[in-house]
């Protein structure tokens, strides 16, 4: 089930919320944690195995860390057992067929006789929820947060199910207050609305219309120099509006519940650097890699070489996250060993310096190129867009790319452009400006935006019972 489906908007949605709110305040916990699991039972119910026993593990090794107390040295031997389990888990299901088939690949082109493999079905959203999980146990053993006694509060945060499937990644610590005890009124549900239909609005609209043009770039066997750049840029907007649009609902729908989660995006292509940009763009999870993988490296400690060394292992190990294949794996390289250039140029974050237009547009190329990568099935196919993107031939688009293109596709990925610009001009002037004070304007924002969403909204809905199915990208992550 995901969100932008008739199933979850008109069946799954309404029956939770009304049991939600009907039930009383003591069981709402519980009722979260049944709801997220039909939700995921949805999708496969025998995965719900898995689930239950990755929720189990971390629980009861929570409770062994607590027991000889934060940082002692059993402490420490079940912490690593813990994040040994998790990892073991997440490599079986997610990075064994990547495994075999590679070695397999290298034993045929040395002449041997492959290995006889049955792919593994990926479980959806278990890089989510195991990352939380681990943070989970590291965050107990350092003593960032005490070790929950309440299974039924640890296993629906576990599984909450606005942000089970794509994000963002949580840490129980940020929300182990708000199972305790959490505020709910119709203030917090509008704006949990308006979010949810924010982002639907950006998934659906938008996102979904200029899919195709990416589909068709990517599937050409000779695109034009035309073809790849238009293809690119298709990209990098489809990407944004289909993983910032899940993100509002997921935030939106915890709204609705009495959750506030963290931001997941701050208009990341108004970036200056790609440190800037690793700031802003999906911000949990680089908030994660910097906390349970790249500090635990060393960070910035030791010398030169070893901060270099421990950017590019992040971020090599952060690509490899995002899926079993080598583009992944390149993709991460990339990023790594650009912001280890950018640290040995000494570059900041240009989060509130001034605007530099020519950084900028570096910046958006060099992000921009990293997602060809990123999106292609494999090395082959990013090898022939990023041929066509330096081949200069000046032929224009091809016929057989432009007679694919109609004019919704056109006109969305303009508007798209127009809300980029407009939301990171926007972005760039609250960082430099003060902030207005104005009493009440909060209070009279909610009735005109839902005024301007409702409408959009409700063709979006029409929209989406038209086609045939509109899944997420980051799903197969």
């Amino acid at each position: 089930m995901v969100f932008s489906s008739n199933v979850f908007l008109f069946l799954f949605l309404p029956v939770f919320l009304s049991v939600y709110y009907a039930s009383p305040y003591r069981w709402r916990n519980l009722v979260i944690l049944v709801g997220s699991y039909l939700f995921y039972a949805w999708w496969r119910v025998d995965f719900l195995l898995l689930f239950a026993g990755v929720t189990l593990w971390n629980y009861a090794i929570g409770r062994r860390i607590a027991h000889h107390g934060a940082g002692s040295i059993a402490a420490r031997r079940w912490m690593l057992l813990g994040v040994g389990g998790d990892l073991a888990v997440l490599g079986y299901f997610k990075y064994a067929n990547f495994g075999v088939e590679s070695l397999n690949t290298l034993m045929s082109s040395v002449g041997l006789q492959p290995f006889s493999w049955t792919a593994i079905l990926l479980p959806i959203g278990i890089s989510f929820y195991v990352f939380q999980a681990i943070s989970y146990v590291v965050d107990v053993y350092r003593g960032d947060t005490a070790a929950t006694r309440d299974p039924v509060a640890f296993a629906a945060f576990i599984a909450l199910f606005p942000q089970l499937i794509a994000g963002p990644v949580l840490r129980y610590r940020d929300l182990a207050h708000q199972f305790e005890s959490r505020r709910h009124g119709v203030d917090l549900f509008a704006e949990g609305a308006l979010r949810f239909m924010q982002g639907f609005i950006k998934k659906v609209f938008i996102a979904d219309s200029v899919a195709p043009l990416v589909d068709q770039g990517f599937a050409l066997e000779s695109p034009s120099t035309a073809d790849a750049w238009l293809t690119a840029l298709a990209y990098t907007v489809q990407l944004y509006f289909d993983f910032s649009g899940y993100s509002d609902m997921a935030i939106g729908l915890g709204l609705m519940m009495g959750f506030r989660f963290i931001e997941n995006f701050n208009q990341p292509y108004v970036s200056q650097s790609i440190t800037e940009f690793w700031r802003r763009w999906h911000i949990s999870l680089s908030g994660w890699l910097r906390d349970y993988l790249y500090v635990p490296l060393g960070g910035n400690r030791g010398g030169t070489f070893r901060t270099y060394r421990n950017l590019l292992l992040t971020m090599l190990l952060g690509g490899l996250w995002h899926g079993a294949n080598w583009t992944f794996l390149v993709w991460g390289a990339w990023h790594g060993a650009l912001l280890a250039i950018e640290r040995a140029l000494g570059v900041g974050t240009g989060l509130h310096g001034p605007w530099r237009t020519l950084r900028w547009a570096l910046t958006l190329l060099l992000v921009v190129l990293g997602w060809v990568m990123f999106r292609a099935q494999n090395l082959t196919e990013a090898g022939r867009l990023y041929a066509a993107m330096f081949a200069f031939d000046g032929r224009g688009l091809s016929e057989v790319y432009a007679g694919g293109i109609d004019s919704l596709q056109t006109y969305t990925l303009l508007l798209a452009v127009v809300v980029l610009a407009v939301g990171g001009w926007r972005s760039r002037q609250a960082a430099t400006l003060p902030a207005p004070v104005a009493p009440g304007v909060g209070a009279m924002r909610v009735p005109l935006v839902a005024a301007l969403l409702l409408p959009v909204f409700a063709m979006a809905v029409l929209k989406l019972s038209a086609q045939s199915y509109s899944p997420f990208l980051y799903f197969q992550f």
